[in-house]
């Protein structure tokens, strides 16, 4: 092993060029741990960038407000769940529970790949093994912001992009319902039925309501008109924040209700668990936590008999983060997986190579490479990269 010499927060923002979910830029924080002998891990943490980047360069304050950097640098990456804690409990007067975790996801998961790269072992590995062959990917199939459109419309460009997915090897969508009020719940009901004829009998459908409704009865009601369409599951029915809702829609519902994609720490997540009673969580890995965090919240689903599809919609080191992350844990059944088929993003096809992992039949083979097994583009990074 070797110790760490050097922690470097880099935001990394290129023009969208049509990227749908970004609006002039789109930006990613691309953290790099590096070791005395030139070898270095990457992560990546997609929040707030500017914040993120000025929490991580944060130095010392006094003992309850500690610099991130103070604790990583001279210590061995495979030291990386020992780190994590030290900051976290070095960290009172600043607060915890939201842009510090987002920027230790980063920092952790640039640990993880830095000490597999020192070993010669997949991330994986590190976290305890392979508990499973293959990893389930399901992609999120977005038409643009056409919602206020005709229906036939919306419908004929999501059939494409379902096309799309199929002929990439995907066997599971999830499409996401993002229409205002002037499209009523009746009417919602129609249009997710015609999603799933277009998406056909064999390809598993999810849903996302894109925080619909503030009243959970509104919500069951939807829920239980779509039992027929055999929806996987329902992700943010309502306002992120109304826990006492979910745990009485999640009583109620057909659809299994999903929850807390915003959530960060497994302190959160708790509460999602306990208070707001839904069996599915979706905090993402580079958002909550890292691996570190990612795990405990894996684990601590089994003892709530729970499930965790992670969230994810940034670049490829965020999508290969997620397939190590399901390699090594029991409660994670599929992940989102990001296709840049389904919409243009530079970061997505050019951060990191191989960009895309190949999905056959709807699985994805385990990596083999140490580490995250990508290569980062240096070039890209330099021309991009804000320091």
């Amino acid at each position: 092993m070797s110790a760490i010499v050097d922690l470097e927060a880099i935001i990394v923002s290129v023009p969208a060029e049509g990227n749908a979910f970004a609006e002039g830029a789109e930006e990613t924080v691309l953290v790099k741990v590096t070791d005395a002998q030139g070898r270095y891990g990457i992560g990546e943490c997609v929040a707030t960038p500017s914040v993120t980047k000025a929490m991580i360069d944060m130095p010392t304050v006094h003992f309850w407000s500690q610099g991130i950097k103070e604790h990583v640098i001279g210590r061995e990456p495979i030291e990386a769940r020992a780190i994590y804690d030290a900051i976290y409990h070095s960290s009172f007067y600043h607060g915890r529970r939201g842009i510090l975790i987002h920027a230790l996801s980063a920092v952790d998961i640039a640990l993880y790949d830095l000490a597999g790269k020192q070993l010669g072992l997949p991330v994986y590995k590190l976290l305890g093994g392979a508990r499973c062959d293959q990893i389930r990917p399901y992609a999120t199939i977005y038409p643009g912001d056409i919602y206020d459109g005709p229906l036939n419309t919306i419908v004929n460009e999501l059939e494409k992009q379902a096309e799309t997915a199929v002929e990439q090897g995907l066997r599971s969508v999830k499409v996401p319902i993002l229409f205002g009020q002037h499209l009523s719940d009746q009417k919602l009901v129609g249009f997710i039925e015609d999603c799933r004829s277009m998406v056909g009998d064999n390809i598993e459908l999810s849903l996302d309501f894109g925080y619909r409704w503030r009243d959970w009865q509104d919500a069951a009601w939807l829920m239980k008109r779509i039992d027929d369409c055999r929806i996987a599951f329902a992700e943010a029915p309502l306002w992120h924040d109304d826990l006492h809702g979910h745990r009485k829609l999640a009583i109620v519902s057909p659809v299994k209700v999903g929850g807390a994609e915003f959530a960060v720490s497994r302190w959160e997540v708790r509460e999602w668990l306990e208070t707001g009673g839904v069996s599915l969580v979706q905090p993402g890995i580079s958002r909550a936590g890292g691996f570190t965090e990612l795990m405990r919240i894996a684990e601590m689903c089994e003892l709530y008999g729970a499930t965790l599809i992670p969230h994810s919609y940034a670049t490829g080191i965020t999508d290969i983060c997620n397939i190590h992350l399901q390699a090594a844990c029991l409660t994670i059944p599929m992940v989102e997986f990001r296709s840049s088929r389904l919409g243009p993003s530079r970061l997505r096809t050019e951060l990191v190579s191989p960009a895309e992992p190949e999905i056959r039949n709807g699985l994805i083979t385990l990596p083999e490479a140490p580490g995250l097994g990508i290569t980062l583009n240096e070039e890209l990074v330099e021309q991009y990269g804000i320091r």
